[in-house]
């Protein structure tokens, strides 16, 4: 098959494996494979396995044609793909992407229960990046359409801006994440998060993803958010993430390491057209 179409709480990527065919995937071609009307229609394109050194490699591309250093949804999808198809048989293997390893731990098979090590969890300005003097970014104030929103910015291995609201919606996160995400205070882009806090076990977030838009559930904005919250004191360690796609569980360790649980679910697989392929360049 050219293609194998996964989902992790609606959110939806096209997997494309290179051991099965050489697609080439360049920004051109990653656009239309993803439009959800001339193409197949997916938030983003997981390219692999590639293996270097026997280890398992994947590389994560937005619609946009951009590349993301990591997905925490992403990462649940590949790793179902990976049991589906044989590449693995323990419960536990590590997958490799640009920002590093991450362990992966199969707690149950039906249905299918993933938990995702995400790793130690940043807030320096400078490893995230944010502009400016080094420091934490926690709490600080950024001008968006002349309101005032205090942000607070965390890389879980990608970039990521929380804003805490008494109330969030859809229509705001849309409106503000395209002029978050390309402000001139990020100069690598940054997905965005606003939040919500239910209680000290759950929160709510709406997300804007860097290089896709809108979406309905994000593993690694679940990670951010859950970091953000934990640091300005708002939640404990382990809490349950709401989404519109459906609910994640993420849990900051006493060594700051953060883990993601959820599912994922497989869609189709098919084949592209003569007609489809002659429109790739």
């Amino acid at each position: 098959m050219d293609f194998y179409k996964y989902h992790a709480l609606g959110n939806d990527y096209i997997i494309i494996d290179p051991q099965k065919n050489k697609i080439k995937l360049n920004e051109d071609n990653i656009r239309l494979i993803c439009h959800r009307n001339f193409g197949l229609g997916s938030d983003g394109i997981l390219y692999g396995p590639e293996f270097s050194d026997e280890k398992l490699m994947l590389r994560i591309y937005n619609p946009d044609g951009s590349e993301a250093e990591k997905s925490g949804n992403g990462l649940r999808m590949f790793s179902k793909f990976l049991i589906d198809m044989k590449y693995v048989s323990s419960p536990e293997f590590s997958i490799y992407t640009p920002s590093g390893e991450s362990k992966v731990e199969v707690l149950k098979e039906k249905p299918l229960l993933i938990k995702i090590d995400m790793g130690i969890p940043t807030f320096v300005s400078n490893k995230i990046p944010v502009s400016g003097a080094v420091r934490e970014v926690v709490n600080e104030e950024l001008i968006i359409n002349g309101s005032g929103y205090n942000i607070t910015c965390v890389s879980v291995g990608n970039p990521h801006c929380v804003i805490p609201l008494n109330e969030i919606s859809s229509e705001l996160v849309k409106e503000i994440g395209p002029l978050v995400e390309k402000n001139e205070l990020f100069p690598n882009r940054i997905n965005l998060q606003i939040l919500k806090v239910r209680d000290r076990a759950n929160i709510e977030i709406e997300i804007w993803e860097r290089g896709a838009g809108y979406t309905l559930a994000s593993g690694s904005s679940s990670s951010a958010a859950a970091c953000a919250a934990y640091k300005l004191g708002l939640v404990g360690r382990k809490i349950k993430v709401h989404m519109p796609g459906g609910v994640l569980d993420i849990e900051t360790g006493d060594d700051g390491r953060v883990q993601m649980t959820g599912t994922a679910s497989s869609v189709a697989c098919g084949n592209f057209t003569e007609e489809m392929l002659s429109n790739f360049v």
